[in-house]
C-alpha cells in the first residue's frame, strides 16, 4: 500500500543529500514529486528518471529558494502542472563554516539567506493554496546544531535555530486550519550537502 498515493509534494534542493533521500522515500510511497535545484540540470534529469520508475509524476524546477519572487513563481508553476500542493519540504541549505573571528559578513549573510530566507519564501508562497485547501503539511529541515550550537558554525547554527522558531510560530498560526508545520533536526550526515 502506498501511503502517499496521489499526494503532491514540493521538495527544495532535492538533487543530492537529505533532499534526494526524502524525494526517494516520498516517491516510493506514491507521492508525485516537484523538486527544485540550482546546480545541475543533468542531476535533475537523472533524478526525474529515477523517481518516475515508482509510477509517480516527477518534475524538476530550476528555482532559487532564497529568492522571494522565484518562490512565488515556483508555486504558480507547480499548481499549473500538478493542480494542488499537499506537502512542502523546505530542505535547501548550505554551510560556510569558519570560526567567528575568521568568518566574513558575506559568509554569514549567504548562509542566513539560503537557509533561513528560503524557508520563509517558500512557506509564504504555498500558504494561500494550503489555506484554500484547508489542509497541508510543511516540513522544515533544521539541524541538531540549531539546538546545541557548534564551534565554527555560528552562521549555520543561527539559521537552523531560526528555522525552529519559525516552525513553532507557523504551527501555532496554521494548526487550527488543518495545516501542520514541523521541523526535523538531523545530526551529522554522510552525504553531500
Amino acid at each position: 500500500m502506498k501511503l502517499l498515493k496521489s499526494k503532491n509534494v514540493i521538495i527544495t534542493g532535492a538533487t543530492r543529500g537529505i533532499g534526494k533521500g526524502v524525494a526517494e522515500l516520498f516517491a516510493k510511497n506514491g507521492a508525485n514529486i516537484a523538486f527544485t535545484y540550482i546546480s545541475s540540470n543533468e542531476s535533475a534529469k537523472v533524478l526525474e528518471e529515477e523517481l518516475s520508475t515508482n509510477g509517480c509524476i516527477v518534475k524538476g524546477y530550476y528555482s532559487d529558494a532564497s529568492d522571494f519572487n522565484a518562490a512565488q513563481q515556483l508555486i504558480l508553476d507547480v499548481l499549473e502542472d500538478f493542480g494542488s500542493i499537499d506537502v512542502l519540504v523546505n530542505n535547501a541549505g548550505i554551510t560556510k563554516d569558519n570560526l567567528l573571528m575568521r568568518m566574513s559578513e558575506e559568509d554569514f549573510n549567504d548562509v542566513m539567506k539560503i537557509n533561513m530566507n528560503s524557508v520563509f519564501n517558500n512557506t509564504k508562497a504555498v500558504l494561500r493554496q494550503m489555506l484554500k485547501q484547508r489542509s497541508g503539511s510543511i516540513i522544515n529541515l533544521s539541524s541538531v546544531v540549531g539546538v546545541k550550537g557548534n564551534a565554527g558554525q555560528s552562521n549555520y547554527s543561527s539559521s537552523k535555530a531560526g528555522i525552529i522558531g519559525f516552525t513553532k510560530s507557523v504551527a501555532l498560526e496554521l494548526g487550527s486550519r488543518n495545516i501542520r508545520c514541523n521541523a526535523i533536526a538531523p545530526g551529522f550526515i554522510e552525504t553531500e550537502m
